[in-house]
C-alpha cells in the first residue's frame, strides 16, 4: 500500500530562518503524523514569491505553481496561521486565494482535484481569535474541497498581550500537546481512509 504523505504550509509572517511559532505548531503535526507512518515535509510559504491572485500560475515569477504541485502530491494538509489582530495572517489568505483556483482543476473522475485530501489547521497568539480563524479557514478549505477530520484543529493561545510567543514556552501545554496529537491522529486515519476508498465520481 502506498504510504500516506503529509505537507504543511506555515503562513508565518515572518521569514526564514528566524524562528516561527506556527512553523514550530505545525513541525509538531508532523511529528505526530509521522508517528503514524505518514511521510511529511514542510514549506514556509513566506520564503517563496508568492504572487497575488485567483489563477493557479499568475506568471513572471510566481513561485505558487511549485507549492500547488506539492499540495496535490499530499494525502494531507496541515495549514498553520499566526493571529493577527484576531485573524489569520495575510499570508494565509493568500493561500486560500491562490488554492481557490484548484475548484475548475478536475480529476480522471470529474472531482476537484483536492477532493479527497484532509485538512488540519493549527493556530498560534498570544491573543484571542482560534475559534474564529479555524472556523473560517475550515470552510475556505472545504469549499475547495478538503476534507475536515473529527477534532481537526490545535492552537496556542497566550495571555492577552502579554507578549509570549509560543516559541518562548518552555514546554509544550499538555492540553495542546493532547490536541494537537488528536488532530494528527484523526487526520491520518481519514487520509489512509479516502486514499483507500475515495469519493465516488462527480456526474459530468
Amino acid at each position: 500500500m502506498t504510504t500516506c504523505h503529509a505537507l504543511a504550509l506555515s503562513c508565518s509572517l515572518t521569514p526564514s530562518p528566524t524562528a516561527s511559532s506556527s512553523e514550530l505548531l505545525a513541525r509538531q503535526v508532523l511529528d505526530e503524523l509521522e508517528s503514524h507512518g505518514l511521510t511529511v515535509e514542510h514549506v514556509r510559504v513566506v520564503d517563496h514569491d508568492v504572487h497575488p491572485g485567483v489563477e493557479s500560475d499568475m506568471g513572471d515569477g510566481d513561485e505558487w505553481p511549485a507549492i500547488l504541485d506539492r499540495v496535490r502530491a499530499a494525502d494531507v494538509l496541515v495549514f498553520a496561521t499566526p493571529t493577527w489582530l484576531g485573524h489569520a495572517s495575510s499570508v494565509a489568505q493568500r493561500v486560500l486565494e491562490r488554492l481557490d483556483a484548484a475548484l475548475s482543476d478536475t480529476d480522471g473522475a470529474n472531482r476537484p482535484v483536492m477532493v479527497g485530501k484532509v485538512a488540519v489547521v493549527a493556530v498560534v497568539g498570544n491573543e484571542d481569535g482560534a475559534h474564529k480563524i479555524v472556523a473560517d479557514t475550515f470552510q475556505a478549505l472545504n469549499d475547495i474541497g478538503f476534507s475536515i477530520p473529527a477534532q481537526g484543529c490545535t492552537y496556542w493561545n497566550g495571555e492577552a498581550m502579554s507578549g509570549v510567543d509560543y516559541l518562548d514556552l518552555d514546554r509544550v501545554p499538555d492540553a495542546v500537546a493532547k490536541t494537537t496529537a488528536t488532530a494528527a491522529r484523526n487526520a491520518a486515519a481519514l487520509g489512509v481512509m479516502l486514499r483507500g476508498h475515495p469519493y465516488p465520481p462527480y456526474p459530468d
